[in-house]
């Protein structure tokens, strides 16, 4: 068997989806001895990893979809409820800071 650097990366991915581990780009250069800018930068080793890191949990799934659009949306719902309370707190400072302070005693 050749040991190219197709082989050393797809030889990585599967180590780490055997050993229930996520397939990134650090953890297959660490692996695979081959550099993680190496990694992103050829297009075949880009591709191998990619297409290991999609059947490992990213997998587009109707249930998946929506597992994530969920979360997104609750994400969503509490950064908007975050910004309103921070609005809010704007809005009181403004008005404090607005009102007039009588000047001191003028000459």
């Amino acid at each position: 068997m050749s040991d190219t650097p197709t082989d050393r990366v797809r030889t990585a991915c599967e180590q780490l989806l055997a050993a229930g581990r996520d397939v990134t780009f650090a953890a297959v250069a660490q692996h695979s001895g081959i550099s993680r800018a190496t990694c992103y930068r050829d297009r075949q080793l880009r591709a191998v990893i990619d297409t290991y890191r999609s059947r490992h949990g990213e997998l587009l799934t109707l249930t998946g979809l929506a597992d994530r659009l969920d979360n997104l949306t609750q994400a969503l719902d509490a950064v908007a409820a975050k910004v309103r309370r921070q609005e809010e707190e704007l809005r009181t400072l403004k008005r404090q800071t607005a009102t007039p302070r009588r000047s001191q005693k003028q000459d």
